[in-house]
C-alpha cells in the first residue's frame, strides 16, 4: 500500500477475479498442522505492527557418525547453534550427539527473537518425544544463561492467539494479563523442560 506504512505487511491470495485480502493471515501458517505431532510448536512473530502466528517444526535424531548437523530453514542457523548449546549446558537435554533439523512451515524467514522459546520447546518436544497440546502458543526470548526474557508486545501477540481460539500460552515471567488464555509463566528453559516432560 503506497499510501500506508512502510512497516506494514499485507498478506493476500490470487484467485479468479484478482488479488484479496486474507483476513487472517495467521490461519495461512497454521490451519494444516496436524494434532499433537512431537517436535511441532505454535509461536509468534511481528511483521512489521502485524502479529503472525507461525508454526516451528524440529527434528532430533541421533548423530550416526561425525559431528551433530544443524540444519535450518527459515531460523537463523548461527541463532540454531547458540540455542541447543544453551540447552544442553542449561537442561537436561542433551544435544550433544543429537542432528537437529528446523523448519518455519510456510517458507517464512524469521528474525524475530520472540521465537526463541518455541525453537527451544520444538527441540525438547522432540528429543523427548512429547507433544504439547495444539491449543497452547509459546512465546518468550531465551538468554545465555537458560533464562527466558520478556518480548516486545506480548499484549498483542496473545491477542491474536485468543482471536485464533488458543487456550494456553507458555511466556516469560512478566506483568501480563489475557482474557480467555491461560498463562504459563516461567523463568528458564529448565521450567519448559519439566512442562513438556
Amino acid at each position: 500500500n503506497r499510501f500506508g506504512s512502510v512497516n506494514e505487511l499485507g498478506v493476500l491470495e490470487m484467485t479468479g477475479q484478482g488479488f484479496k485480502e486474507v483476513k487472517t493471515p495467521s490461519l495461512v501458517f497454521i490451519e494444516s498442522a496436524p494434532s499433537n505431532l512431537a517436535g511441532s510448536i505454535i509461536g509468534c512473530v511481528l511483521e512489521g505492527t502485524r502479529p503472525f502466528l507461525v508454526e516451528v517444526q524440529a527434528l532430533v535424531s541421533k548423530t550416526v557418525f561425525g559431528y551433530p548437523q544443524r540444519k535450518s530453514s527459515g531460523f537463523d542457523l548461527n541463532r540454531l547453534q547458540v540455542l541447543s548449546a544453551v540447552l544442553s549446558k542449561r537442561t537436561k537435554t542433551n544435544l550433544t550427539i543429537q542432528d537437529i533439523i528446523l523448519n518455519i512451515v510456510g517458507g517464512l524467514k524469521i528474525s524475530d527473537p520472540a521465537l526463541d522459546l518455541a525453537v527451544a520447546a520444538a527441540i525438547i518436544s522432540s528429543h523427548f518425544n512429547k507433544s504439547l497440546d495444539r491449543r497452547m502458543i509459546v512465546l518468550g526470548e531465551v538468554g545465555l544463561g537458560g533464562e527466558v526474557r520478556a518480548v516486545h508486545k506480548l499484549e498483542q501477540r496473545l491477542a491474536e492467539a485468543e482471536k485464533l481460539g488458543f487456550t494456553a500460552a507458555i511466556i516469560p515471567n512478566t506483568e501480563v494479563k489475557a482474557k480467555k488464555i491461560k498463562l504459563l509463566k516461567i523463568k528458564s528453559l529448565s521450567e519448559l523442560e519439566e512442562i513438556i516432560k
